[in-house]
């Protein structure tokens, strides 16, 4: 079963903010038809430190079951729904396998061509 990980994070944000834009894509994830998409817990911060180096990464694990179809989808509606942030977008670190797409500063145009070559990686894994 393939298991895509996705990282959110910005930089200066709050740890709650982070959270509520987690929430948002694990819904939207959620109407696919995917086995699963659940929050990967972070190390807790131990006491006297600042939040600001551990608690502002939001982490989805997203399995994709049998769908054929199931990473393309999935990758359509992280994209939209990047797209759709307005002000400054979170940083994405997708993670399937050993292969690591990372967007962060970028156009749509490059999102769009980085999702695509990822896509494209994956779709020729065993045929």
């Amino acid at each position: 079963m393939d298991q895509l990980q996705i990282l959110l994070s910005e930089e200066g944000a709050e740890a709650e903010h982070i959270a509520k834009l987690t929430g948002y894509l694990r819904e939207e994830l959620l109407q696919l038809d995917v086995d699963d998409v659940t929050p990967v817990p972070g190390p807790p911060v131990p006491p006297g430190a600042r939040a600001g180096e551990i608690g502002l990464i939001g982490a989805l694990l997203v399995n994709m079951g049998a769908a054929a179809t199931g990473l393309s989808q999935v990758l359509n509606v992280v994209r939209d729904w990047w797209g759709r942030c307005h002000g400054r977008r979170p940083s994405l670190r997708l993670t399937l396998d050993d292969d690591v797409l990372e967007i962060s500063e970028a156009t749509e145009e490059q999102v769009a061509e980085a999702f695509d070559a990822f896509l494209r990686r994956h779709s020729t894994v065993g045929t």
